[in-house]
């Protein structure tokens, strides 16, 4: 059964100008400029890299108010094989900060400043990408991301990287997958430590639309759970859930949107979406744990995640009542091999090379 009504193909990067190139190229560096300058806006409240090894894995989260998800996100990505996180507190107020200054594998810095005015985090994410990412494996992930992938248990995220260096492929692509109950939100059990595929056991496997957007060549996936119940009526407003959150980091490099999007826009390749030929995972997504009940309130109140917030009141106040997200076509989530056998992933060749 396929995921989506997509024919296993690869998409190319469009053909674009030399003018258009000559842009990308002065778009990157001014974003790289505006994350330089950024560094002013964190302060260091535990800074471990001192011992960073060269080829240590890292993994650079920016969050808020995610104390209930950090035990099982922590023990997850280091069972996974990550060796240090950089993480950004922007200014959290339920204890997320005092508990991650404890964690021995974790640097943290803390800022007050927009969240909409860093590009939503970006900022400070390439800051730390390039102080502490050159050439190393970077994992960039929200804390309510969890990355799996087809022989993840076996080989973890050392052997995908010593893989995808095989393979000289400088990154890995995932599709983000909401995950959420059997009922409505608000009957959620959900204590510090739990798995959240536990409490969220459904999917939906699609259906799911991809296209390649010039002039950066980035893939635009839209689809699955949040645009059926949210913008069913809209859905080109629907979240983008294409990601390349796995990169072998240049200081160079810079994401252009969330890690939607990157450049240099060669980099865009490396991800073609479900039903496509590239190696792939998933980011099983969890945001939807009961809580969000009343962050939605906040947040709707802070207007600090959209381009135009106000446009997305709707969706918050649907998400405040609690709704029952559950429909009769989900699936209950069981691994990275049944997101492959509905080609929303692919596995790496782990035989070749």
């Amino acid at each position: 059964m396929l995921g989506s009504d997509l024919a296993p193909i690869s998409l190319p990067l469009p053909e674009i100008s030399l003018t258009a190139a000559y842009r990308l190229r002065w778009q990157r560096r001014r974003l790289l400029w505006r994350s330089f300058r950024a560094r002013h806006q964190l302060n260091v409240v535990a800074d471990r890299t001192v011992d960073l090894q060269d080829d240590a894995l890292i993994a650079i989260t920016v969050l808020r108010n995610e104390a209930t998800r950090l035990p099982f996100f922590l023990n997850f990505y280091r069972d996974l094989g990550v060796d240090h996180f950089l993480m950004v507190d922007n200014g959290s107020d339920d204890g997320g900060s005092e508990y991650l200054s404890s964690q021995r594998d974790v640097s943290i810095w803390r800022t007050e400043a927009s969240y909409r005015g860093s590009r939503f985090g970006l900022d400070w994410a390439t800051w730390l990408q390039i102080r502490f990412g050159h050439q190393r494996w970077c994992l960039s992930v929200d804390a309510d991301e969890l990355l799996v992938f087809g022989g993840d248990t076996k080989h973890g995220l050392r052997g995908l990287t010593n893989w995808l260096d095989r393979q000289d492929l400088a990154g890995f692509g995932a599709l983000m997958i909401d995950l959420f109950p059997g009922g409505a939100l608000d009957t959620v059990a959900y204590l510090p430590g739990d798995d959240p595929r536990r409490a969220l056991p459904w999917f939906d496997c699609g259906p799911y639309r991809k296209t390649r957007q010039a002039p950066r060549g980035n893939l635009w996936v839209q689809g699955g759970t949040r645009e059926r119940v949210f913008f069913e009526n809209e859905p080109q407003r629907a979240p983008t859930l294409n990601k390349l959150p796995l990169i072998k980091w240049n200081r160079r490099y810079a994401y252009t949107n969330s890690t939607h999007a990157i450049l240099p826009r060669q980099l865009n390749v490396l991800y073609d979406g479900p039903g496509g030929c590239m190696p792939s995972g998933a980011l099983l997504h969890s945001k939807f744990l009961p809580e969000i009940m009343t962050k939605s309130q906040v947040e709707k109140q802070r207007g600090q995640h959209f381009n135009a917030p106000q446009q997305f009141d709707s969706y918050y106040d649907h998400l405040a009542v609690g709704p029952d997200l559950w429909h009769s076509q989900a699936l209950r989530y069981e691994g990275p091999e049944q997101l492959e056998a509905l080609c929303l992933a692919r596995a790496p060749d782990w035989d070749a090379g």
